[in-house]
């Protein structure tokens, strides 16, 4: 038996049933919809976020390549071919890049630089580096593979400010995409093994007529200024044979010391016109750390510790040689009879102040022929050193002082390095260690020293000079740093792919 089936209506005959709305009590207001709410809300409540929150996350780890920013290698092009398969050839150019800046005088953050900008620019992005007062350690670790690390300690350094610039210039060009691997390894082998720009020699003479200069600077007398070269070409001898017979750096400088103290002392005593502590101060400047400060004061400021504590341990090491070389040169003097009183005079006075800039700027000639600089930029450090002395003589006529005034003058000269030094494809440590040497306080460390030994009843005073001097040393060299810093800004891309805007692949 079939079921009965109670036929339905169309669908579309259907119609909806109207709601009955319940009735309102007397007396009472029926409830308002509630309102969109404005749309100016809802766009304070958008920036309120933006403000209270973060646009990433806070522990979000940097890209290594971001270490490049503010830097003259900043944007490398990538050369992107055979990544995997080069990787051990491009860590160890990375490697020799890096040992070979270190042994002629870069600082850790330009060695660093070096590093992320040539491994970047041939594809290595999971990169890390590690620098150390001598060490270099390069690991690369890309994900779901075996890491690779490879380390080298510099065990020696040399003055190449040429070779330095020519290894500056051979990153520029890697980064800009100018050099592939095998190019770049030829040319710094070619780099390496090319001789220096001048003689042995040439230096030699170069050091010891610097010395003369910085002494008639100062306010020494001819016969002072003859007698500092003399004094510097027999330091220079003895400081070659004592490097041949393998001693260390620290009784070799206070060997140096020593013997422009005595050497000083004994002139005078033979009634040569000259002031001891003049020549004395002339003799010793070429033989202060200042290239070892400023690149300690730098990585101590760029966030390198290790290396920063490495570099002043160093520094200050060679303080000490010179302190005690200059006591034992002292004593030694007093002991065969020779008289001490009265070496604090400061000679004939300072020469006018246009002879004084064409002296500065004969001795940082001097001092780049000195460190091997390459031709073209003894000029520019000239001006660079002159620019630094008008800056000094300015704020020194202004009252600021004679601890002040250097650092003051410093700050100056690391800005103007670091153009002059980018624009002519150099690091900025090039030009600005010359031109910084004629406002190191070489008198003073000397009296401080001379007060310490000849009148050990009134220590105070001397332990206040040394301090005192050593202050506006390192004061010089953070004022270097600081002008470096504020040039950054100015020479953003120059050496660097960002005029071109090149994307990196």
């Amino acid at each position: 038996m079939l079921p009965i089936v109670t036929p339905q209506p169309p669908r579309q005959n259907r119609r909806p049933v109207p709601k009955q709305t319940k009735p309102v009590p007397a007396g009472t207001v029926p409830l308002q919809a509630p309102r969109t709410p404005p749309r100016h809300n809802a766009a304070a409540r958008r920036m309120l976020r933006r403000l209270v929150q973060s646009e990433a996350p806070p522990t979000a780890p940097l890209s290594i390549v971001d270490r490049l920013a503010g830097s003259p290698y900043a944007n490398p092009m990538i050369q992107a071919g055979g990544v995997d398969a080069s990787a051990r050839q491009t860590l160890d150019l990375s490697l020799e890049l890096a040992e070979t800046m270190f042994r002629y005088g870069a600082g850790a953050l330009e060695v660093e630089a070096s590093i992320i900008a040539v491994t970047a620019a041939f594809g290595l992005r999971d990169v890390e580096v590690d620098i150390t007062n001598q060490s270099v350690v390069i690991n690369y670790a890309k994900p779901d593979a075996v890491p690779v690390t490879v380390m080298r300690v510099v065990r020696s350094w040399t003055s190449n400010y040429a070779g330095l610039s020519q290894v500056h210039q051979l990153v520029t060009d890697i980064v800009r995409g100018h050099a592939d691997r095998t190019e770049a390894r030829q040319r710094l082998k070619s780099i390496t093994r090319r001789p220096k720009p001048y003689a042995r020699w040439m230096a030699m003479t170069a050091s010891a007529a610097f010395a003369g200069t910085i002494v008639a600077f100062i306010g020494g007398s001819v016969a002072a200024s003859l007698v500092a070269v003399f004094t510097s070409v027999l330091v220079e001898l003895a400081s070659r044979t004592l490097g041949k017979w393998r001693i260390p750096d620290f009784f070799t400088t206070a060997a140096a010391s020593c013997l422009v103290t005595f050497l000083a002392l004994a002139f005078w005593q033979l009634s040569v016109p000259l002031s001891p502590a003049i020549v004395i101060a002339g003799g010793i400047i070429m033989l202060l750390p200042t290239g070892r400060l400023v690149s300690a004061v730098q990585d101590a400021i760029n966030g390198f510790p290790v290396t920063a504590a490495g570099r002043f341990l160093s520094a200050f090491l060679t303080f000490g040689a010179l302190v005690a070389g200059i006591s034992v040169g002292l004593v030694a003097g007093s002991l065969v009879g020779i008289g001490v009183p009265d070496v604090l005079d400061p000679g004939q006075g300072a020469y006018p102040v246009m002879v004084q800039a064409v002296l500065v700027m004969l001795a940082t000639a001097l001092v780049c022929i000195t460190e091997q600089t390459r031709p073209a930029m003894i000029l520019p450090t000239a001006l660079v050193a002159l620019l630094g002395f008008v800056m000094y003589s300015l704020v020194q006529a202004g009252g600021l002082g004679n601890r002040l005034s250097p650092a003051v003058a410093a700050v100056f000269i690391g800005f103007a390095a670091r153009l002059v030094a980018l624009k002519m494809g150099s690091p900025q440590l090039v030009v600005a260690v010359p031109a910084l040497l004629f406002l190191l306080p070489g008198f003073a460390i000397f009296r401080a020293m001379y007060i310490l030994t000849v009148h050990p009843d009134d220590p105070t005073t001397g332990l206040f000079g040394l301090f005192s001097a050593l202050t506006v040393i390192l004061a010089m060299a953070g004022g270097a740093v600081l002008g470096d810093n504020l040039a950054r800004p100015l020479t953003r891309g120059w050496g660097s792919n960002e005029g071109r805007r090149n994307r990196r692949r």
